[in-house]
């Protein structure tokens, strides 16, 4: 199962579990073992934990996937950012040095 497969089924899991959740807050409403207010009172904190958990699982996915790439040396957005940046500033160096060369060699001749 790949990483994606992974997360997805999580996911997917998490979603169905707050849905699941919601109905069976409906059903406790309908009964007339909860309120209206203590029902809509506990989808609202239910969704707030979801959302925090998704939160913090996509946070612990973006990190081992920020070590494991680590690990096998691959360089990050940033890493290549950095470098292309590096690249321009030789880039235009090269060229000032360059022009100032042929305008030497022009003043010699």
């Amino acid at each position: 199962m790949s990483l994606f497969e992974i997360i997805r089924n999580a996911m997917l899991a998490g979603f169905g579990a707050q849905q699941k959740a919601k109905e069976f807050i409906d059903e406790l409403v309908k009964k007339g073992e909860l309120s209206e207010s203590q029902g809509a009172k506990l989808v609202k904190e239910f969704t707030e934990r979801a959302e925090k958990s998704s939160d913090e699982l996509s946070k612990t996915i973006s990190d081992a996937i920020q070590k494991a790439l680590e690990k096998m040396n691959i360089p990050t957005r940033d890493d290549i950012d950095a470098l292309n940046k590096k690249i321009k500033t030789l880039s235009q160096r090269i060229k000032k040095l360059e022009e100032s060369a042929r305008e030497s060699s022009e003043q010699v001749s």
